[in-house]
């Protein structure tokens, strides 16, 4: 029994000197943060699926690939997809050669008109200029990185033309596009 004693002693007196003394709250850093990437620097580009040895075409399916852009607005990878039609892709394409990027309208800061101010939506209006037909898979590359800002509901595409009306395009929405079949 007296050797338990000294035992239990000797644990006390071992936790209590432990060599750490008491202080209060010290600050060594600020709260702890967290950098979170930019959600996007990628555009959509075509990479080829079936190689045809027969007359018919290829068949192509989208791919992100990582975009040349200096921050990630929609407009900057707009502009990057459409700067790609002149570039060596290293086996990836587009179908958006002969077409060129004019600019985009967001519907999410709505206009004022005669002091009433519109509805606001959250649809991106995507303006294009080229001859030609518009392929489905053009219309893919163009909705799909677009709608990588997920703020924008659907895209609408309109064609300009320099001598007649404007062309709508429709109104796409990716994940139902990329189903699409030309």
């Amino acid at each position: 029994m007296n050797g338990r004693r000294t035992l239990a002693a000797g644990l006390l007196l071992a936790v209590a000197g432990c060599g750490v003394t008491p202080t209060n709250v010290v600050d060594v850093s600020g709260p702890p943060t967290v950098k979170i990437p930019p959600p996007s620097k990628t555009i959509y580009l075509l990479k080829p699926v079936e190689q045809r040895q027969d007359s018919r075409r290829a068949r192509f399916a989208l791919t992100r690939e990582p975009a040349d852009v200096e921050n990630d607005t929609v407009d900057s990878l707009l502009t990057a997809l459409f700067q790609a039609n002149g570039r060596q892709l290293g086996g990836l394409h587009t179908a958006l050669r002969g077409f060129t990027y004019e600019g985009m309208q967001d519907s999410l800061d709505p206009e004022t008109r005669d002091e009433t101010r519109l509805p606001r939506t959250s649809t991106l209006t995507v303006y294009i200029k080229g001859t030609g037909p518009l392929p489905l898979l053009g219309k893919k590359q163009i909705v799909c990185t677009a709608q990588q800002e997920t703020q924008f509901e659907q895209v609408k595409i309109i064609r300009q033309f320099p001598s007649r009306a404007p062309q709508d395009e429709g109104q796409h929405i990716c994940g139902k596009l990329k189903d699409a079949k030309e």
